[in-house]
């Protein structure tokens, strides 16, 4: 196994009901660390970067609206194979198919109000870490 970095935001669902330190320690359970995170509000702007990839679907309004709705926790998490680590702990996007025992089946309220985003490879990885984070803020 290789270690690797990813990236992880807990969603303003979750900070609005006060589980980011439950979400935390589900990931860190996983085997993953923390070695940067930051609770920030994020502004139009960024979330209007940051989803790019979406701005011709149809949800990307609604997606930027809610995640600029509250404050939300950007982390990089370390470890052995964390992306795919970090994405089996949150579970299935839509909470209705998450497996129990997943962040997304313990505390996700709809499909977009999920309490997680996790990068899906670490190519994206490192493009969504150098999007909120400075070498020097990740201290491995």
């Amino acid at each position: 196994m290789a270690t690797e970095r990813t990236f992880s935001i807990i969603k303003p669902d979750a900070t609005r009901r006060n589980i980011t330190g439950a979400i935390t320690k589900m990931l860190e359970d996983a085997g993953l660390r923390v070695v940067a995170s930051r609770r920030i509000r994020m502004t139009r702007e960024q979330a209007e970067g940051f989803y790019a990839v979406h701005r011709e679907r149809p949800f990307f309004n609604d997606l930027c609206a809610f995640m600029t709705s509250g404050p939300v926790v950007v982390q990089v998490l370390e470890g052995d194979d964390a992306v795919v680590r970090n994405r089996e702990v949150m579970g299935a996007t839509n909470p209705a198919d998450a497996d129990e025992g997943t962040i997304r089946k313990t505390y996700a309220e709809s499909i977009e109000a999920n309490s997680v985003h996790g990068s899906d490879s670490p190519e994206n990885a490192q493009v969504e870490i150098d999007f909120f984070f400075k070498p020097d803020e990740i201290v491995g």
